[in-house]
């Protein structure tokens, strides 16, 4: 079995001159990236065209890719950056509050007890529609923090690099986007 190899040997590769090594980035890195831009832009063609000019930047800059930082840290941010330029443009970049409706601070739901919070998972994995029909309902800054824990598999430190806000905020984030998956999907339940 052929070990894969690293995204920074693959750079490496290409910079010594193999042209073939860039294309194995792309195709690493094509499908993730296209669903992490979608989650900002709720657009297929918008994200496609984003998705091809975050690889032009990426081609651009991959000089510039340090040894000791991660490629895929570095490659998700410049999608987000790209991602907000064109929702900038377009003037629909969504801004979160953190009051709900009835003036309640959410963070402070968020720092409850969620002991619960495993076999709300399991419940999840069994039920895989109901759980992708409840996170499209969530706010764009719950959905993107659980849509990139769950799918592209970043961990909080990854996700708080790429997104630029405190590990305490992306964990307190993705606590809270739990705690309103299950509401969600509760109430989809009572309503069956």
């Amino acid at each position: 079995m052929k070990k894969k190899i690293s995204d920074y040997e693959v750079i490496r590769q290409y910079l010594k001159g193999d042209e073939k090594a860039f294309e194995v980035l792309v195709a690493r890195y094509m499908d993730p990236m296209y669903r992490f831009v979608f989650t900002y832009v709720k657009n297929s063609p918008a994200a496609q065209d984003i998705t091809q000019e975050v690889f032009l930047k990426v081609w651009r800059n991959i000089q510039k890719v340090e040894k000791n930082k991660s490629f895929k840290s570095w490659i998700y941010t410049i999608a987000k950056n790209t991602a907000l330029d064109y929702l900038k443009k377009k003037k629909a970049i969504p801004f979160s509050q953190f009051e709900n409706e009835q003036g309640n601070n959410v963070l402070t739901d968020t720092l409850r007890d969620g002991a619960h919070l495993p076999d709300v998972m399991a419940e999840l994995a069994e039920n895989k529609g109901a759980f992708l029909n409840a996170i499209d309902g969530l706010s764009e800054k719950y959905r993107q923090i659980l849509s990139m824990y769950y799918y592209q598999y970043f961990n909080f430190r990854e996700i708080a690099q790429i997104l630029q806000e405190p590990i305490n905020t992306i964990k307190s984030r993705h606590r809270r986007g739990l705690i309103l998956l299950k509401e969600q999907i509760s109430q989809t339940g009572n309503q069956q």
